[in-house]
């Protein structure tokens, strides 16, 4: 049995997906951005923002 990751495509065919791979890279690192930046506003007193709700239904 081959071993099998993403959507069922062999290991070797996901490597290859060089896009795929950069997409995700840079995910991660704008990820670990963001988390740093949200941990630096805790830590000088930023809050996170509110924002307002609108509740709607939309059965008539």
């Amino acid at each position: 049995m081959k071993e099998c990751t993403v959507e069922t495509r062999p290991t070797q065919e996901v490597a290859q997906d060089k896009e795929g791979l950069m997409t995700m890279y840079n995910l991660g690192k704008n990820m670990a951005w963001l988390l740093r930046c949200i941990e630096l506003s805790r830590q000088n007193g930023i809050s996170v923002p509110q924002n307002k709700k609108l509740l709607t239904n939309f059965i008539r």
